[in-house]
């Protein structure tokens, strides 16, 4: 079922990076402690992809998001906050039957075992998109369209999507692909893997965690990484505190440049959206030809950004600040320490 059109305008044909997935109303626990334990819930929004274009559209750059929500508040409530950070939602679809996805979290790092997640999505209108209901028009409209792996687990029809908008076809923007393993998102979880390798090899520019590469594929290390993904252009290797590894080059096997960069030293508030933040700040450095050093940069600075806060988005630096921190030599990069408030005009940026 195909719905309509949030809203009729065509900006999203002005955007620069297209992202595409579900987002969901966020029930944030008003203290620490299990599900079963926190007596209130504060509201947001949280989605991989809506995360990745509020980024980028607080940093300066024209983004759009892609989905389906349903014909209720919850639905009304996305569409709004997502547009409230600048992003267009020209191109979200209303779905009359079914709801708005929804899902409840614990306060700890979703890396623990003490992390709890809820998930109410299941038959959500998001769930439904395939590609005779979504509009290509506007997905093609950018320089980049930005996908994950979530979206090829929510059904069939998601998954078919992925792998048409993957395919080779004259004039496709560049695809950027987050692998974002979930293994409890997926019905068929042993077949996960396999999905998510194929995605991964179609697309442009791979964002993938080293763990989540061990975890689904049983390869270790950032050189066996690019070995099972030879294909995409640009790989960007993960590694936690350890930094990040990119192999640039011209993809299918060709002699790669390497870049190594490491992670900032952060105060941590709570470790969730690092990841779609440090999509956002590469992105938004390769939209300006910035050196692959630089890019990789920015993905610390804006992950840096929502790692100080205790939500999943953000406010990122100015952009003038984070150019002149990410163009710090070697030495004083390495010394750098954030802590809550360094973007703003009470900056917490401290040298050790």
């Amino acid at each position: 079922m195909s719905g309509t059109p949030a809203r009729t305008a065509d900006a999203a044909t002005t955007a620069e990076v297209v992202c595409l997935g579900e987002s969901m109303v966020t029930f944030l626990p008003s203290q620490p402690g299990r599900l079963a334990d926190v007596p209130s819930f504060g509201r947001g929004i949280g989605g991989a992809e809506s995360n990745v274009a509020c980024a980028l559209a607080a940093a300066g750059h024209r983004a759009a998001w892609v989905s389906r929500v349903g014909a209720d508040g919850f639905g009304d409530h996305l569409v709004e906050a997502v547009a409230g950070y600048g992003v267009d939602t020209c191109a979200v679809q209303r779905d009359p039957v079914r709801p708005t996805g929804i899902y409840f979290r614990t306060a700890t790092d979703r890396a623990t075992d003490v992390h709890e997640v809820a998930y109410y999505r299941a038959g959500s209108a998001a769930s439904a998109m395939s590609p005779d209901n979504v509009p290509y028009e506007a997905l093609f409209a950018g320089r980049v369209l930005h996908l994950s792996g979530i979206t090829a687990a929510l059904s069939a029809g998601c998954l078919a999507l992925l792998h048409d908008l993957t395919a080779p076809r004259p004039g496709r923007p560049l695809i950027s692909f987050d692998v974002n393993h979930r293994p409890g998102l997926w019905r068929d979880a042993d077949a996960a893997p396999e999905v998510l390798l194929d995605l991964a090899r179609r697309s442009d520019l791979v964002f993938v965690g080293e763990d989540e590469a061990e975890e689904a594929w049983g390869v270790k290390g950032a050189e066996a990484i690019r070995a099972a993904l030879p294909e995409p252009g640009v790989l960007v290797v993960k590694r936690g505190s350890d930094g990040a590894t990119v192999f640039s080059g011209a993809g299918a096997g060709e002699a790669d440049e390497v870049t190594a960069v490491p992670a900032l030293r952060v105060d941590v508030v709570a470790p969730v959206g690092a990841g779609d933040a440090f999509a956002a700040g590469f992105l938004s450095a390769t939209l300006r030809d910035l050196p692959v050093r630089d890019r990789v940069r920015h993905g610390h600075l804006m992950a840096a950004a929502v790692l100080t806060v205790p939500g999943d988005l953000t406010a990122p630096p100015a952009r003038a600040h984070a150019d002149a921190l990410a163009a710090l030599d070697d030495e004083a990069w390495g010394t750098l320490r954030l802590g809550p408030g360094w973007t703003g005009h009470d900056q917490e940026v401290r040298t050790t």
